[in-house]
């Protein structure tokens, strides 16, 4: 089901609400106390949500692992994203805040964090905002709680927390429009290599979250 559905009964939309709540869950429990020592439970939580979309039907292409529209959607919001990008190095260029990095280095973070927005794209949307679409009374509705939830599993870290929110929001609209994956996962690793590059530590606490954080 890709839109909400306005004939769904309360009570089966309150059941459509208990598998993305149960994953968060699970999500927060390994960020905050089984991550250090028990690395392996992120595998099992992962493996749960591939046999939901086993057990709901979907395709890859369902889920925006396609290559179809990815022109289109890259025509679309390609001036922003260079916009954005110019707008944060001008203002590391300006305060004073760029990181120093060869250009291998430079290289070789933005496709790592390429690879890991994609990923992050891909629990966001294919999943939190894709079960909570049917369930939420507007597309409007299940965006905003998907990036709530982005936002709160960057806990304590306050800055990502509302880089997570704003951002999350708007890519989630993105995807329920062209439902495209790799775009976000660019449009991801683009921002965030910008935002390493010229937010010092002090502010991103090296962009970590969970108790971590408190060491940094």
């Amino acid at each position: 089901m890709l839109f909400f559905d306005t004939r769904i009964s309360l009570r089966d939309r309150r059941l459509l609400w208990l598998e993305p709540a149960v994953v968060f869950m699970l999500i927060m429990l390994y960020i905050w106390w089984l991550r250090p020592g028990h690395q392996t439970w992120a595998f099992a939580i992962f493996g749960l949500i591939i046999l939901s979309h086993h057990w709901h039907g979907e395709s890859a292409q369902d889920l925006g692992f396609r290559w179809t529209n990815f022109r289109t959607c890259f025509k679309a919001f390609l001036p922003a994203l260079v916009f954005l990008s110019m707008l944060l190095l001008a203002a590391g260029i300006l305060l004073h805040t760029l990181r120093i990095l060869d250009m291998e280095r430079a290289v070789i973070g933005f496709l790592s964090y390429c690879t890991w927005g994609l990923f992050q794209q891909y629990l966001l949307n294919a999943f939190f905002v894709n079960r909570m679409l049917p369930a939420a009374s507007s597309a409007h509705q299940a965006a905003a709680l998907g990036a709530a939830c982005f936002a709160c599993a960057h806990t304590p870290n306050w800055f990502l927390m509302l880089v997570g929110l704003t951002t999350g929001y708007v890519c989630a609209r993105v995807w329920i429009q062209y439902r495209n994956l790799y775009f976000l996962g660019i449009a991801h690793g683009a921002i965030g290599s910008m935002l390493y590059l010229v937010v010092p530590d002090a502010i991103s606490h090296h962009l970590v979250v969970g108790p971590g954080w408190f060491g940094r």
